[in-house]
């Protein structure tokens, strides 16, 4: 059996260089928890953001039921 994978997506507002990181339930559990909204780091210039767990994550979100 597989385990789900969950895709984050982020936008660099400095840069405007787009990532995704694929991790499995426990790493997100890990790294990120149940929080609306996470830190990500850019990989080109290295700057740190905030975004919006529903917006990077849809998926986490509605698995977690964070929306309200």
């Amino acid at each position: 059996m597989t385990s789900k994978k969950y895709q984050i997506k982020g936008a660099c507002p400095q840069c405007g260089c787009t990532d995704v990181t694929v991790l499995s339930a426990e790493e997100m559990k890990k790294k990120y928890g149940d929080v609306p909204n996470i830190e990500l780091d850019c990989s080109a210039c290295t700057a740190k953001y905030d975004s919006e767990m529903k917006t990077a994550c849809p998926e986490w979100d509605k698995d977690c039921k964070l929306e309200g």
